[in-house]
């Protein structure tokens, strides 16, 4: 089911309050406390055009946002491409079901495949079973890595 009347395009500087809610809103999703400088860090970096960091938005036709999708490009040690890690995808609970995430998914795969990278990953949590049911179905499934991570 893909989202009708949705616009998926990259996040503009006005953007920001319609961003802003969508991101506090998936910070408190996964009980996330993100400090107010982090949260400007972050919107800095998807201004600066020579950043890593980018973003993208599903729009409805009333220009109203309905999800973010923020991604990182860079290098891969057994590739020359670039390689996209899709960091943060949400939507609103409104929207979800709609094919929303799918649309922004979808988009940032097309841009990978114009832009020649090697492959789009992300990680999600276990229990997420309602956005492992879309993951599942647009990947074919989990590729069976286990993460591990130290915090510094």
């Amino acid at each position: 089911m893909m989202a009708d009347n949705v616009t998926i395009r990259a996040i503009k500087a006005d953007d920001r309050a319609e961003w802003q809610g969508l991101w506090d809103a998936y910070c408190s999703f996964y009980r996330a406390d993100v400090p107010d400088a982090v949260t400007s860090t972050l919107w800095s970096r998807i201004q600066d055009p020579s950043s890593a960091v980018n973003g993208l938005v599903a729009v409805d036709a009333d220009r109203r946002l309905l999800g973010l999708c923020h991604y990182v490009l860079h290098p891969h040690t057994w590739s020359a491409k670039l390689v996209c890690y899709l960091e943060d995808l949400f939507t609103l609970e409104a929207a979800r079901g709609r094919g929303v995430g799918r649309a922004l998914i979808t988009r940032l795969t097309e841009m990978g495949r114009e832009d020649g990278w090697s492959r789009v990953y992300w990680n999600t949590e276990e229990d997420n079973a309602r956005a492992r049911l879309l993951y599942d179905k647009v990947t074919g499934g989990a590729d069976g890595k286990v993460r591990y991570m130290i915090e510094l």
